[in-house]
């Protein structure tokens, strides 16, 4: 099958509507059908900024960055994609082009 991958990323401690921000995104997928997503932490990173963050045993959490993944069909990343400018959450989103299947079957 052919579609995409959808991914949106944040800081891990970002909040929406009192609820982590990439908590409240998988819940709004789940809630609007979508089949899957997961949630991913980085080790390092910067962002537009160019502040690294990296974590560190005694570093308080907060600052990294997660990046919530989707594979998705064209129907369904439009879906996510309008939930989420609806709602107005803060997010930068990436997609791009995917083959997916499932071995075994």
């Amino acid at each position: 099958m052919k579609g995409c991958s959808l991914r949106f990323y944040m800081h891990e401690n970002q909040k929406h509507r009192g609820t982590l921000l990439y908590e409240w995104l998988l819940e709004q997928a789940k809630k609007h059908g979508v089949h899957g997503g997961s949630a991913f932490k980085a080790l390092a990173g910067y962002g537009r900024h160019g502040v690294l963050h990296e974590q560190h045993f005694f570093e308080l959490a907060g600052e990294n960055t997660v990046m919530v993944e989707f594979i998705l069909d064209d129907d369904e990343t439009t879906k996510m994609l309008d939930i989420v400018h609806e709602d107005g959450a803060p997010l930068f989103w990436a997609k791009f082009p995917a083959e997916f299947g499932v071995v075994g079957q």
